[in-house]
């Protein structure tokens, strides 16, 4: 990490949360944050659900909701980047304080809402996103819809032509009931109509599903049938947990999602479940508590084909992406493996 991103990070953290969140977005727009794009190798090269990755390492949705900092956030290092969620209308979200730093857990707390500008807004800015790079959207629905699954088709009709993938998001627990919809019968009907939209953009771009970390078995089944009889291109695990455990932080006990290292262990699990009952019907990008090259490898070993990062960046910074790209790649030499794709799964039996 450079002396210029340790003073920045630093007066990021001593600000509010929220306000320390925009001006990240901010300093990615003015050139603060440098990058010469992502770390790639011949081992690290892949391709998940006909996306072509110079390395696994992406950002999850949440950061930049409004697809704000696309171009500069393909320069940090990132092998794709994924921004939203939009839902149809533009929606503040809940009320503030709504972020919170848990540094003690290297953890992170947010009940936002699903806060955006809607999808208008962020179409017209990704319809001038660069021709390169990987760039994916988060699909949500509003607080306040009377028909959520609709949402989520607005959504991909006005957005689809301007992204490389979509992902059905029904895992954020900070709209009211929208977890509902991982049941088998609602979940099936949700991707139908997706998928059927889908098929109608000019390019039939890959749909992912993001999953809870907060699931039973019979849950993971069930979303697992769901998710090979509706051919999803990928399973995204997971979001955020409503768990508390283990926390030292003072604001261990606000609502909301909690992220971060303290999720590590339960997404890794989920995510090996999922991975047990997929095969490799529908590959897995695992996502939760990742801030090491050696823990993107144990979600690799753990039955994903990639990773995504988030609040590791809050205290790590941008430099951590390519030095976790480069990281990863020393470990699968070291392991005598010539490409990442044979270490997936080879070690999902820990978690189960």
């Amino acid at each position: 990490m450079s002396i210029v991103e340790k003073i920045g990070l630093a007066a990021v953290n001593r600000m509010d949360p929220e306000a320390g969140h925009r001006l990240a977005i901010k300093s990615l727009n003015m050139g603060l944050v440098g990058g010469n794009g992502p770390y790639t190798s011949p081992r690290l090269r892949s391709t998940l659900a006909g996306l072509d990755l110079p390395n696994p390492i992406g950002l999850a949705a949440g950061f930049d909701k409004n697809a704000q900092a696309v171009a500069p956030l393909l320069k940090t290092g990132f092998g794709f980047i994924e921004v939203g969620a939009a839902t149809p209308l533009p929606q503040d979200g809940n009320p503030k304080p709504r972020l919170f730093r848990l540094t003690e857990d290297c953890a992170s707390i947010n009940r936002f809402g699903f806060n955006n500008e809607g999808m208008q807004v962020i179409a017209n800015r990704l319809s001038q996103r660069p021709d390169t790079g990987i760039v994916g959207l988060n699909l949500g629905a509003n607080k306040t819809s009377s028909h959520r699954a609709i949402d989520y088709v607005k959504v991909l009709e006005t957005c689809g032509a301007y992204v490389d993938f979509a992902t059905i998001n029904v895992s954020s627990p900070n709209t009211e009931k929208l977890r509902d919809l991982q049941g088998r019968s609602a979940l099936s009907a949700l991707v139908a109509g997706v998928m059927e939209t889908r098929d109608l953009l000019d390019v039939k771009i890959p749909i992912f599903l993001k999953v809870a970390p907060d699931l039973t078995l019979p849950d993971i089944e069930d979303i697992s049938y769901v998710a090979r009889m509706m051919r999803i291109d990928a399973v995204i695990a997971t979001n955020t947990t409503v768990t508390r455990d283990g926390l030292q932080s003072a604001h261990a006990h606000e609502t909301g999602g909690l992220s971060g290292a303290p999720l590590f262990e339960m997404s890794t699990r989920v995510l090996a479940q999922f991975s047990e009952l997929l095969g490799t019907d529908v590959p897995l990008i695992g996502v939760g508590g990742i801030a090491t090259a050696k823990q993107a490898y144990a979600k690799i070993k753990a039955g994903a084909s990639a990773v995504q990062l988030y609040t590791a960046l809050v205290y790590g910074g941008f430099s951590l992406v390519n030095k976790i790209a480069q990281g990863l790649d020393d470990l699968l030499e070291q392991d005598g493996f010539e490409h990442i794709s044979e270490a997936i799964g080879i070690e999902k039996d820990t978690y189960l």
